[in-house]
């Protein structure tokens, strides 16, 4: 019985019509048939199949019979963009981490909806989506989703004043949001049946634009300037400062690090440990790693860092004792005043700000992974330590950016800070 109290229409054998044709009639230049169905909302509705000829309509109607016998149907295909919102609600933000959820949602609001997300999701070709991602990687996203447009209109300084800075899509970023979109596709494929073949599978990643960019490293003399000024200055970052610039971590390595991960005996120091905003959350957590990847969170040790978080110890003591009963424990190495967990945007800010009293060319902290190697051979490191502490798979990798022969002014500046700190210079012995 219908919902309505008459009964439904059998799709399987109606009469006026031959042994196993259903409701196959004539429609328009062809044929077209119908199945009740269960829909996902527990509704009975009618499901529509078309084809030019009675054979082809009748193997359409046996298959969408066998579907509806074994699951609910929907009788409307979603436009990409209703699918892809569905998508991450349902399945992505309850089953995985809620960095891989933010992950794909930004994907999904920057890149995909915009660009496909009016498809319906069942017409969607791969033709489309090769040219899609081709034009991705060549379009200003600045340009494209209004970011200098969204500023305050005495802080525009480049798109929306028609000084166009070609902030151009990576191919790392071109490559995760057509990863993204495959992956929903392929559930869209495998678990809810609604597209019989994924096609972003057939797509290929093009050759992104190069970026333009009027720095992204310093040399090793501004890198000192920079870590001579937060010294000067007593900066409570110093350390988290020389951690990046000389030990390679990443802004959530260091912010995340704690005081078990640094085991000064061997000279090693745990990484695995990662602090990240996503969403309205600061989340501190441990990366998880593989068995035979587990090592990849040791790093060595330098002893101008391990000087370097020596003093950090000292200070962390300090300011704990100037905040008595305010001070929230934690194991963390770098916090604020009151012991919490550093925003990583007030880093970024910090960093910024240190910057320009320290006079050098103002870069992402990210992008102080591309000093690191020349400071590590500054430092005399060994080829093999440099390779184990910037994450290479081989040392031909780490020799053809450990190339910098700082001058001896330089050299000495470095000596002289690491004194500063109470620590040596490392030797270049061969830990093999």
């Amino acid at each position: 019985m219908t919902a309505q109290g008459t009964e439904r229409p059998s799709a399987r054998r109606p009469r006026g019509r031959g042994s196993g044709e259903g409701s196959i009639y004539p429609y328009r230049n062809g044929y077209a048939a119908y199945v009740w169905v269960t829909t996902p909302k527990s509704d009975a509705a009618r499901k529509y199949v078309y084809g030019k000829t009675r054979e082809i309509v009748h193997d359409k109607w046996i298959k969408l019979q066998a579907k509806a016998d074994e699951a609910p149907v929907p009788t409307a295909t979603p436009t990409l963009a209703e699918y892809l919102t569905r998508w991450l609600s349902d399945v992505v933000r309850p089953t995985l981490e809620p960095a891989t959820y933010a992950y794909y949602e930004a994907m999904v609001r920057l890149y995909i909806i915009p660009g496909l997300g009016i498809k319906p999701l069942d017409r969607l070709q791969t033709r489309e989506v090769q040219t899609w991602l081709n034009k991705l990687a060549r379009v200003c996203q600045c340009c494209a989703q209004g970011k200098d447009a969204a500023r305050p209109e005495e802080r525009r300084r480049c798109c929306a004043i028609s000084a166009c800075c070609e902030d151009y899509t990576g191919r790392r970023t071109v490559e995760a949001v057509r990863n993204t979109l495959r992956a929903a596709l392929n559930h869209a494929k495998s678990t809810d049946k609604l597209v019989s073949r994924n096609v972003v599978a057939f797509a290929r990643v093009p050759t992104a634009r190069r970026r333009r960019r009027k720095g992204s490293a310093w040399s090793v003399e501004e890198a000192s300037r920079f870590l001579a000024s937060a010294r000067d200055d007593e900066d409570p970052l110093c350390a988290a400062y020389v951690l990046i610039l000389v030990n390679g971590l990443r802004k959530g390595e260091v912010l995340g690090l704690t005081w078990a991960s640094i085991d000064e005996e061997r000279t090693e120091l745990d990484i695995g440990w990662q602090l990240q905003r996503v969403g309205k959350q600061l989340i501190h957590k441990k990366r998880v790693k593989t068995e035979d990847s587990d090592a990849d969170d040791k790093v060595p040790l330098p002893e101008i860092c391990a000087a370097a978080l020596r003093l950090r110890s000292d200070e962390q003591d300090t300011t704990r004792e100037q905040a008595r009963d305010r001070w929230q424990a934690s194991d963390l190495v770098f916090t604020t005043r009151w012991g919490t967990p550093i925003e990583p945007r007030n880093f970024n800010r910090s960093f910024d700000a240190r910057c320009r009293k320290a006079g050098v060319m103002r870069i992402r902290v990210d992008d102080t992974r591309h000093t690191c190697a020349s400071l590590l051979a500054a430092l005399d490191v060994h080829p093999r330590v440099a390779m184990r502490i910037l994450r290479h798979a081989r040392v031909a990798v780490t020799m053809e950016v450990y190339t910098e022969v700082p001058d001896e002014i330089t050299r000495a500046m470095l000596k002289k800070f690491g004194d500063s700190l109470g620590g040596q210079r490392p030797g270049g012995q061969d830990p093999s």
